[in-house]
């Protein structure tokens, strides 16, 4: 049996140019490649998605993506990958992704970010996973998010254990940390 590197599933937009985001996502994929960890992605080769991707590459990381056959024209798919994984839906993408992942980054994205990271939070909450589940965000992209959370759990609607399974930082280096394989 081959042992693959720790791998590092990232979500993050696959539509925006925003310079300080795809300046993010780059930084992100070098420090994963830094680490000789492994990219886990959702396969595409446009905006922060490929920014990621290509960064990691560079600095010497094996990619994985894994893209739905709607998406892989959409998305431009990374024919680049070291392995592309094309799915019938996004429900077998997601569980590749899941089951090829030993930790979750999630960086600034929109709907379909949200809903990925939302499920695999809710996974660590339930124990369907024991991975570590981080949120990189130097912008405050989620800042209102996670400021309806807190009053979600004031409310009664999330409690503090759930809410700590995540953890929130601006600092990529704090998130490298949460993300790092327990031994």
């Amino acid at each position: 049996m081959v042992n693959e590197p720790y791998a590092v599933c990232v979500y993050c937009s696959a539509s925006v140019d925003d310079p300080r985001a795809l300046e993010l996502a780059a930084r992100v994929g070098a420090e994963i490649g830094r680490r000789g960890w492994q990219l886990v992605s959702g396969g595409g080769n446009v905006s922060m998605m490929g920014a990621v991707a290509q960064a990691a590459r560079a600095a010497g990381a094996r990619t994985v993506g894994v893209i739905p056959k709607k998406l892989v024209h959409r998305e431009v798919a990374d024919t680049d990958a070291d392995e592309l994984v094309v799915t019938d839906s996004m429900r077998e993408r997601k569980q590749i992704m899941d089951d090829r992942a030993d930790a979750f980054l999630t960086l600034p994205g929109g709907i379909g970010t949200l809903e990925e990271f939302f499920e695999t939070w809710t996974g660590s909450y339930l124990g369907v996973h024991e991975k570590p589940v981080v949120v990189l965000d130097p912008q405050r992209h989620y800042a209102g998010l996670f400021e309806w959370i807190d009053g979600l759990r004031d409310l009664g609607y999330a409690n503090q254990e759930a809410i700590d399974r995540v953890v929130v930082t601006a600092d990529l280096e704090a998130a490298f940390d949460a993300l790092r394989p327990s031994y």
